[in-house]
């Protein structure tokens, strides 16, 4: 297993709506791996493809606190079949977003569709964290970030914020 990468906003392939994997093989599993590898790395609680460049309808989760066994979820190609009319409010923060956290509200339970690891369907009920973390990540498969659910100026003050940096590491 490889960690790889994780692209930072401003990065343009952010915004980029990412495509449905066709065939679940050993690259495929390779890279979930290496998914897993980076999220717990850096450290996070879910990752997009997207997030290491790889503009792929692909995504990991794992909610276990520290000093608690792994529970490593893949969905492949999910997709959001039901959501509640119920609300729900977090703080969420974003490994493409270091180190910033707004409150974002989005449904309270949500019904995943998706493949597992081994192409088989799987379908996912989901709500507290899982629902946000998966809303979250599939979020990032369509190109959205969760800043976009946030107040234009709070937004527009990030982007700039996240611009700025990037041109002063271009410039070293």
């Amino acid at each position: 297993m490889t960690t790889k990468p994780i692209i930072i906003l401003p990065d343009p392939l952010l915004r980029q709506v990412s495509q449905p994997i066709e065939r679940v093989d050993d690259d495929l599993n390779r890279l979930i791996d290496d998914m897993f590898e980076t999220m717990y790395e850096a450290p996070g609680i879910g990752l997009a493809a997207i997030q290491v460049a790889v503009p792929r309808r692909l995504l990991v989760i794992d909610l276990a606190r520290e000093g608690e066994p792994k529970e490593p979820l893949t969905f492949i190609n999910p997709e959001i079949i039901r959501s509640s009319d119920e609300r729900s409010t977090y703080e969420e923060g974003c490994l493409s977003i270091p180190d910033y956290y707004a409150e974002v509200e989005r449904p309270a339970s949500i019904t995943v569709k998706s493949l597992d690891r081994h192409g088989k369907e799987q379908i996912t009920e989901a709500d507290g964290l899982l629902a946000t973390c998966l809303q979250h990540e599939i979020d990032h498969l369509n190109g959205t970030l969760f800043i976009d659910h946030i107040s234009r100026l709070k937004r527009d003050m990030v982007i700039k914020k996240f611009t700025k940096a990037a041109k002063g590491k271009a410039g070293l």
